[in-house]
């Protein structure tokens, strides 16, 4: 990856342009469906993803001074401004943020690994499957097993051997978790809804810190 993240956004782009692709038709009801991400409904974590997608360093500070350094707070006031007033609104934000290159003081990885994780968060619940370039995964699996930046993931599968079933991330050793390079970024990141596509002597101990 080169120092600024440039050869990431091309891959974040496209994460985002398929996944606005995906949720074009959907229906009200569907978009009050509960997330994988704090039971959110996907509408909101549409939004949290285009928000995201505005917050230069200096607005994201700002937002931290103004919410008294309340880290959720300031997330949850980010998510309301970019909601709108329709699902269509929410929507057409983030269509706009597709091509967007700012992003809060944060490495142009996370926000691809971001981008992916919310995208699930949404896809699952609602019974849509993307098949995401491999390399695309890797490189997201190979930021998490080494960072604690944003989420929990590094700390996550310590004393574990995670391998993929599907390309060429490994790591950590200890009990075995196997499993498609996507469902083991989603546990790595603490959705234990995919451990259930996971096999080896440590699903147990990953559902457990992922609960």
């Amino acid at each position: 990856m080169t120092k600024h993240g440039k050869d990431v956004w091309p891959l974040i782009h496209a994460e985002r342009a398929a996944l606005a692709a995906d949720l074009a038709d959907l229906t009200d009801e569907q978009w009050a469906t509960p997330s994988l991400c704090a039971a959110l409904p996907v509408r909101e974590v549409l939004a949290h993803l285009a928000s995201g997608a505005s917050l230069t360093p200096l607005r994201w500070l700002a937002g931290v001074i103004r919410c008294r350094f309340d880290f959720d707070k300031q997330v949850a006031m980010r998510l309301a401004e970019h909601l709108g007033a329709t699902p269509k609104d929410t929507l057409d934000g983030f269509r706009r943020a597709v091509t967007s290159t700012t992003s809060p003081p944060l490495p142009a990885i996370a926000m691809l690994g971001e981008t992916i994780v919310h995208g699930e968060d949404i896809r699952r619940p609602l019974g849509i499957r993307r098949d995401h370039p491999i390399g695309t995964l890797t490189r997201v699996a190979r930021y998490y097993q080494t960072s604690d930046l944003v989420v929990l993931a590094k700390g996550r599968i310590g004393g574990l051997r995670l391998a993929a079933t599907d390309g060429p991330f490994a790591t950590g050793s200890g009990p075995l978790v196997s499993g498609t390079t996507l469902a083991l970024v989603m546990a790595m990141t603490g959705r234990a809804a995919h451990c259930d596509e996971l096999d080896g002597d440590g699903v147990a101990t990953l559902r457990e810190r992922s609960g």
